[in-house]
C-alpha cells in the first residue's frame, strides 16, 4: 500500500449513543469546490497546492452475494491491477435484507469476504438502512458489523461513524441511517466538527461518505423529499437539515449510495456529489429533481474508481465488465 491509511481515534466520540450513454473518455469538468483547510500560504499569499497520490474505488448498496456483486468485484479486480487501487469505499446496505444477527453470521462470508476474496486491500464501510433491520432503525445490528473488524483482514468499521486520513486526503463516514430517525444528530455533528478542526496542515481535501444521498436523480431523490415525501423522517429533512450544516461547503465531495444506480452531479453548495450504488443490482431513474449530471447510468451494475493527484480529482465510471462509461476530472480552486 503506497500511503499509510490513518484511523483516527474517535471511540469517545462515535459510540455515544450506542451509532447508457456511449462510453466517453477525457471529459473535463472543473467544479467550484471550497479551499480545503490546512493549505498553507506562500510569502506572497498565495494558496500553496496541496500534494499527495491516492487510489481508491467506490461502491455501495452490493450486499447481496448475487452473480452482479461477484461481476462487479472481478470488473474492480481487472481496473486496479491496470490502474491501481489502495482501499475501497463501501457505501452501506451491506447485507440485504436486513443486516447480520452477529458477528459470527454467515453473510460476512457469503456477501463480503467470498465476493471480493481476489481483492487485497481494505474496504472502509459505511452503514446503510438495510443493515439496520427492516424498518431502518434496530440500532443493535450496527455492533455486529462493527465488532466483525477484529475478525477481517479487509472489513474496516471501527465505529458506526469515523474518520480516516490516505496522504492528503481525510475521509469522514457518516451513519446517515442514524440521522433519518434523528438518533445521534449531535455526536455526528461533534464528529464533523471536531475532526475538520483537528485536520493537518497536509490535508487538502476533505471527503464524506455515507449512504443516503445529498441529491440524487434516482427513485429516493433529493434529502428533504426522498421518495415524494414531506414532512416525515422518512424524506430525510433530518439528514437534509444535517448536510446544509455540516457538509455543504465545508466537504470538498461526499460519496454515497441508496439509490440503485452511478451518478456524478454538479456541484451544489460548495460541494461535489458522487452516487454509486450499483454494487449489486439497479433501480431505474425518477429525476423527480432534476438534478443536472455529468455522467449518470442506471442501466448496468458498476462502480466508481477514484484518483486523487495533488489538487485534481479524477473519477471514472466503470461498469461490470470493466468497459470505461466515462472519465472526468474536477480540481480545487
Amino acid at each position: 500500500m503506497t500511503h499509510e491509511l490513518r484511523l483516527s481515534a474517535l471511540l469517545a466520540v462515535t459510540l455515544i449513543g450506542c451509532a447508457g450513454d456511449e462510453p466517453s473518455t477525457g471529459e473535463t469538468n472543473v467544479a467550484a469546490s471550497t479551499m480545503a483547510e490546512g493549505t498553507e500560504a506562500g510569502e506572497t499569499g498565495t494558496p500553496v497546492k496541496p500534494t499527495g497520490h491516492v487510489k481508491f474505488v467506490a461502491l455501495g448498496d452490493a450486499g447481496e452475494g448475487n452473480d452482479n456483486q461477484y461481476l462487479v468485484a472481478d470488473a474492480i479486480e481487472q481496473v486496479c491491477a491496470q490502474r491501481g487501487c489502495e482501499f475501497a469505499i463501501y457505501l452501506g446496505d451491506n447485507f440485504y435484507d436486513v443486516g447480520v444477527e452477529s458477528v459470527t453470521d454467515e453473510q460476512f462470508q457469503d456477501k463480503f469476504e467470498l465476493p471480493y476474496m481476489d481483492l487485497d486491500f481494505p474496504f472502509y464501510v459505511a452503514l446503510g438502512n438495510h443493515d439496520y433491520g427492516i424498518l431502518g432503525n434496530e440500532w443493535i445490528k450496527s455492533q455486529y458489523q462493527v465488532e466483525y473488524t477484529q475478525f477481517s483482514d479487509k472489513w474496516v468499521l471501527p465505529s458506526e461513524f469515523y474518520a480516516f486520513e490516505a496522504a492528503h486526503v481525510k475521509f469522514y463516514v457518516l451513519d446517515t441511517a442514524r440521522l433519518i430517525y434523528r438518533e445521534d444528530v449531535e455526536p455526528q455533528r461533534e464528529f464533523m466538527q471536531a475532526e475538520i478542526a483537528s485536520a493537518g496542515e497536509g490535508i487538502g481535501w476533505h471527503i464524506a461518505m455515507g449512504h443516503h444521498p445529498y441529491i440524487s436523480n434516482g427513485r429516493h431523490g433529493n434529502a428533504g423529499h426522498y421518495d415524494g415525501l414531506n414532512g416525515s423522517n422518512l424524506s430525510g429533512r433530518h439528514i437534509k437539515d444535517f448536510f446544509d450544516a455540516e457538509v455543504c461547503g465545508k466537504m470538498t465531495v461526499y460519496f454515497s449510495g441508496h439509490d440503485h444506480d452511478r451518478q456524478w452531479l454538479h456541484p451544489t453548495c460548495g460541494t461535489e456529489f458522487v452516487v454509486s450504488g450499483a454494487g449489486a443490482k439497479l433501480r431505474r431513474f425518477e429525476h423527480r429533481d432534476q438534478n443536472p449530471t455529468y455522467f449518470e447510468d442506471d442501466q448496468i451494475p458498476g462502480f466508481a474508481w477514484v484518483e486523487i493527484l495533488d489538487d485534481t480529482m479524477t473519477v471514472a465510471f466503470y461498469d461490470r465488465e470493466g468497459n470505461l462509461q466515462y472519465e472526468g476530472q474536477t480540481s480545487l480552486p
